[in-house]
């Protein structure tokens, strides 16, 4: 009620002039309204905000209304109004309702600001980041020549010559030269910078220390079988070379049973070799200008033993290598001359005893098939489960130990050629080429590039050029 009291109060002064003297100016028509409609937002804003508390909205509507107060002029003595009322208060663009309107924008603009600072600042840095990023990867391909080094599995693309060649490390009378130590170790880690001697030939009491051979189940680990591996061993007890193989520079051979050694007359030249490494049931009587007559180890599984005793070999080591569970507890049955069931649990039938004593046997490192696998050929996973092509020859196999444990390694009797499939499988069987195109656990394609980045970096010397 006061607001409209002061309201009608200013109406009538307006209009009968009652300040009179010239101590107030009235204000234009224009000015006039917009002093009423201050007045009315006032009274109107005091009805909504009843239910404040008293006299809460006393300073806001005095410093928004901006009554005059009455003065005295000192020329005429009449009292009159003075400040705010005339002109220059009600008539000016900036008064205070809009003054306070624009206050209100300016807060919120600047509440506003370091909002949209920390996202400039972010987009800059964004792009500073990607800018730099994309350059140095500019200035490293440049650097590279556009090149890089390595392949997926680590491998060097380009190998410079190093050591002999295949043929032009041989004497010139054709005997073989001296052993040079360590030659295909670092040949390997030349090509193969990962490429670390680790691993022991075959296993011992210690493999429990081995934590990858726990993590992984046959043929690539040990997984479910440390029990049955310990009675073996403590049966075996020998679990390293014998005396007289343990020479400080070994020269390796490992002997395939590839088709192409058929006719290579190359018998006289493998005898010649420190150690001399041949696969499954491949024979030797009778085939021995080929492939020659000694025998260090033989290395295989339960359906690649040879099956009939008297085509053993009277000296060599038996080098079991266990693809599956049930390999395990064949080997179990044959060290301590126990009967086993020569079908179940097997692909093919199986030897029901080997003439060797517990001394001359031995377990292949299980690590050995799992390097070759996922490390050298890069075949998949599956989850650490044998499948999908996943398994590598037992040639393959050797070779990894051999790299380990030989200061040079020769090959002979590897490579298959696919493009003819009628051509032999073996050097001692009619068995046609057609036959491994079929297996569903060897990736032959994948398997033979290792083995030519082997012979091309001159890790290894293919004798009969199959590779």
């Amino acid at each position: 009620m006061k607001e409209m009291e002061r309201r009608n109060q200013f109406v009538h002064r307006q209009t009968r002039g009652e300040a009179g003297g010239g101590a107030v100016r009235t204000t234009s028509p224009a000015g006039h309204a917009a002093q009423l409609k201050r007045l009315d937002r006032a009274a109107s804003g005091r009805q909504s905000t009843k239910s404040l508390a008293p006299g809460s909205l006393r300073p806001s509507l005095s410093k928004a209304l901006r009554f005059p107060s009455i003065s005295k002029d000192p020329a005429s003595g009449r009292a009159g109004v003075a400040g705010a009322v005339g002109p220059r208060s009600l008539d000016r663009p900036g008064s205070e309702g809009e003054t306070a309107g624009r206050c209100e924008d300016d807060d919120v603009r600047m509440s506003a600001l370091p909002m949209a600072r920390s996202v400039l600042a972010a987009l800059c840095l964004t792009l500073v980041v990607g800018f730099l990023y994309y350059s140095s990867g500019k200035l490293h391909q440049v650097a590279w020549a556009h090149e890089p080094q390595f392949d997926r599995l680590g491998f060097v693309l380009k190998f410079e010559p190093r050591g002999a060649a295949t043929e032009d490390a041989r004497g010139g009378n054709g005997t073989e030269p001296a052993c040079r130590g360590s030659y295909t170790p670092s040949q390997m880690t030349a090509i193969f910078p990962k490429f670390v001697r680790v691993a022991p030939m075959f296993l011992d009491r210690s493999f429990k220390r081995w934590g990858r051979l726990r993590d992984f189940s046959p043929p690539f680990g040990l997984r479910g079988q440390e029990k049955i591996v310990n009675e073996i061993l403590a049966k075996t007890k020998e679990s390293d070379l014998p005396l007289h193989l343990q020479s400080a520079c070994r020269r390796c051979v490992i002997v395939g049973s590839g088709g192409i050694l058929f006719n290579k007359s190359l018998g006289a030249r493998i005898d010649e070799y420190d150690f001399i490494i041949r696969l499954n049931n491949a024979p030797v009587r009778g085939f021995e200008r080929d492939v020659g007559a000694r025998t260090t180890m033989r290395i295989t599984y339960p359906e690649g033993a040879i099956q009939d005793p008297r085509k053993y070999e009277a000296d060599s080591l038996f080098v079991f290598a266990g693809f599956k569970p049930h390999d395990f507890r064949w080997l179990r049955s044959v060290v301590y001359s126990e009967k086993m069931h020569p079908i179940q649990g097997f692909w093919k039938s199986v030897a029901t005893q080997v003439p060797r004593r517990p001394e001359d046997i031995r377990i292949l490192n299980p690590y050995f098939i799992r390097e070759a696998a996922f490390t050298f050929i890069g075949l998949p996973v599956n989850n650490g489960m044998m499948g999908h092509g996943n398994i590598p020859t037992l040639g393959t196999v050797a070779i990894t130990m051999a790299l380990h444990n030989c200061d040079e390694v020769d090959v002979a009797g590897f490579g298959y050629d696919m493009s003819n499939l009628s051509a032999p499988l073996h050097y001692y069987e009619s068995t046609k080429m057609s036959a491994i195109k079929e297996s569903w656990t060897h990736n032959i394609a994948r398997e033979k590039d290792f083995l030519r980045k082997l012979v091309r970096g001159r890790v290894i010397r293919d004798l009969t050029g199959g590779i």
